[in-house]
């Protein structure tokens, strides 16, 4: 699943190429993704002028006079700028034709993304009101977290993916930054003292910067919108690295799940 690096990398990708483009049509070849894609979205954007192309957690927003697109890429989306005339492949569901002949077009083998528009502000829309600071702002910091922890039992590793407590830090950052803070991903996130949150939240950033400077994380899906792969691939330290020898210690490291996702640790170097 693109996580938050991967969606940074895709708005980074594509704002150039649509901010300031008027839409002239929108080309709908599935409707049925996650939530079906609505039958007017042609006459709601043609004419439209793409103002702005912001990021919320995972989601991109293409802000527009009228409204605002809200877009997910679920599982396996991806969002690419193609020519106009370029031929359709099997699981290329949408595109969003601009004046100056150039598409928009998304790519969702599983059809777990997400297409929806709004007239309101996209901010307090139902699927993202309720998410928590971005990770990679002032307000996300260590008193912020340890403060919501307080008293949880849950595991940290799922307390930092919940999107209410902090938005957009999947399983593959949330196993890398738990390595490097050197906390254990299934301690209780109420168990945790303060100042190690500080080096939690230090660790989370680190990961999400160094991984948005590489173009996320390639594992099977997800290519950027120039179609080229990310290469963060290379620097992970724990995830999906099952028996493989610790980059701190060399003693193999091991694979629980918790909240019925893959977790990857040292269980020398993460306490």
């Amino acid at each position: 699943m693109p996580e938050l690096p991967e969606v940074e990398t895709t708005r980074k990708g594509i704002a150039p190429h649509l901010q300031g483009q008027r839409v002239r049509a929108v080309i709908l070849r599935q409707r049925q993704l996650r939530w079906p894609v609505p039958r007017n979205l042609n006459a709601s954007l043609q004419g439209q002028v793409i103002e702005q192309v912001d990021r919320r957690g995972k989601y991109l927003l293409l802000r527009m006079p009228a409204g605002t697109l809200i877009i997910h890429l679920g599982m396996s989306g991806s969002l690419r700028i193609l020519p106009g005339q370029t031929p359709v492949q099997k699981h290329d569901h949408l595109d969003i034709v601009l004046d100056n002949n150039q598409c928009l077009r998304l790519r969702d083998p599983r059809r777990f993304g997400a297409v929806l528009w709004t007239r309101e502000d996209p901010l307090q829309h139902k699927l993202l009101k309720t998410l928590g600071p971005e990770p990679l702002s002032d307000a996300f910091e260590a008193d912020y977290l340890w403060q919501a922890s307080r008293g949880r039992k849950l595991a940290i590793k799922a307390f930092i993916m919940d999107s209410k407590i902090v938005t957009g830090v999947g399983n593959i950052y949330a196993n890398e930054a738990l390595y490097l803070a050197g906390i254990h991903p299934k301690r209780a996130a109420g168990r945790i003292a303060r100042a190690r949150y500080t080096g939690l939240v230090n660790a989370i950033k680190q990961v999400l910067e160094a991984a948005i400077r590489q173009g996320g994380t390639t594992l099977r899906d997800f290519t950027a919108s120039d179609g080229k792969p990310g290469y963060f691939r290379q620097q992970l330290h724990v995830y999906e690295r099952h028996k493989m020898p610790c980059h701190q210690c060399g003693q193999p490291l091991q694979q629980i799940v918790i909240s019925q996702r893959a977790s990857y640790y040292c269980r020398h170097c993460q306490r």
